[in-house]
């Protein structure tokens, strides 16, 4: 588990699923020690297969420079196996960010947004995660 005032990562190695919980707002150092947690929390699903379920109920609008470091993220997390992002999100303000989060990581046709954690588990249990 990694976990910052910002983020916490888990792996459930079993199901292959990578579980974010985000908080507050984020500026780019946010998003680049996100992203560098990330790569190392994830090791040991590259090369498969694997599903991300972030939790955003807690994040705030974040400075707009952010953006583009999450999207290389989820351009990351795409060349290197996962084949579907789950979001619990409620807020049309960081909605409307991760939409443009996904366009540049080019995972916007393997997201998924959802506002509970019920809706988020049956995306992943339905994808075979």
């Amino acid at each position: 588990m990694t976990f910052s005032m910002h983020f916490t990562i888990d792996l459930d190695l079993d199901r292959k699923i990578a579980y974010s919980k985000i908080y507050g707002t984020w500026k780019k150092e946010t998003a680049e020690a996100y992203f560098d947690e990330f790569v190392k929390a994830a090791a040991p699903l590259i090369g498969q297969r694997w599903a991300r379920l972030a939790n955003l109920t807690n994040w705030k609008s974040s400075y707009p420079e952010m953006i583009r470091v999450v999207g290389e993220h989820h351009r990351w997390c795409r060349e290197n196996g996962m084949v579907l992002s789950v979001f619990i999100i409620d807020n049309p303000i960081t909605k409307a960010q991760l939409k443009k989060i996904c366009l540049i990581g080019g995972t916007t046709k393997i997201s998924k947004m959802v506002r509970t954690r019920e809706d988020a588990e049956r995306i992943l249990v339905e994808n075979g995660f």
